[in-house]
Parts: structure tokens; C-alpha cells; sequence
């Protein structure tokens, strides 16, 4: 479910789902808002909400690894390793 609390910021647009076809506009198409599943724009959109959030408290991105976040403050440091099924 993480993927659908992604934000697009890119126009996307998909055929009606089966067995949710508008039987009068059969051909009309929907426009997403959020990001779904299966949508190829789904890990990089949740992936830039999940990075946003991170650095707005104090953690900065690896330069070695996108999936790592790390917080320092003073000597203690902490380590985020991130990891999602499905994510690039």
C-alpha cells in the first residue's frame, strides 16, 4: 500500500478498469491523481514523498546509496536504511 500514497506530478492517464467500465462512455479514460500499483511512475513518485519527509526532519540522502538516509546530531548518528518490494 505504500505506493499509493504517492503524489504525481506528471499527467497520467489509464483505460477504464474491467468490471468498472461506464457502460454509456466506454471509451473514456481515467486521469490518476495519485499514484496506483502497477503504475510505472509508483516507486519513483512514493520514493520522492518518502525522501522529502525524511529530509524535512534532519536526515540527509548517501552519496553512495540512494536508500540510505543518516541524521547526525552532535556524536550520535542514526542510520535509515530504506527498502520497498518493487522499488527502483
Amino acid at each position: 500500500t505504500a505506493f499509493l500514497h504517492g503524489e504525481l506530478n506528471e499527467t497520467v492517464y489509464m483505460n477504464q478498469p474491467l468490471g468498472f467500465r461506464d457502460q454509456t462512455h466506454p471509451d473514456y479514460v481515467c486521469l490518476l491523481r495519485k499514484s496506483l500499483y502497477g503504475v510505472k511512475q509508483a516507486p519513483r513518485t512514493w520514493y520522492r514523498r518518502f525522501a522529502d519527509f525524511v529530509a524535512s526532519i534532519g536526515f540527509t540522502n548517501s552519496k553512495s546509496d540512494n536508500s540510505l538516509f543518516i541524521y547526525r546530531d552532535g556524536s550520535k548518528v542514526a542510520y535509515l536504511l530504506l527498502y520497498v518490494d518493487d522499488m527502483l
